[in-house]
């Protein structure tokens, strides 16, 4: 596959997973993994997804998506723009990075997250 199809099947996966069943995130991170969620670092599965399920209910809309080549060979780098809704409340915008590392063919992990909310737009 090449980047491009794997930011866009990676993209449409973590989103879904998110909105629907967040539990279904917990394969792509692991004890490495960092996330920075509005200026909060967490490091290792358990952190992170404690945050994540402490989001609530959510529904995000994507609207567009970069991705490059990392400095590591078997990495790939992805920034990601929409909107989240959270708890029915009006949609935010927000924007997200992840660094993806493989761990074989077709297989990647989350090695690093940023997530911020865009205010004032």
């Amino acid at each position: 596959m090449s980047a491009d199809e794997v930011a866009k099947a990676f993209t449409q996966h973590y989103y879904n997973a998110f909105d629907t069943n967040v539990e279904g995130l917990v394969g792509l991170y692991n004890p490495t993994s960092m996330l920075t969620f509005e200026g909060t670092q967490l490091q290792g599965t358990e952190a992170i997804m404690g945050k994540l399920r402490s989001v609530g209910t959510v529904k995000h809309t994507v609207k567009s998506m970069d991705v490059q080549p990392s400095a590591n060979p078997s990495a790939i780098v992805l920034f990601i723009t929409g909107s989240i809704q959270i708890g029915g409340d009006n949609p935010l915008h927000f924007c997200e990075m992840f660094q993806l590392v493989s761990t074989g063919p077709g297989a990647y992990y989350v090695h690093n997250d940023v997530f911020r909310l865009n205010y004032g737009l």
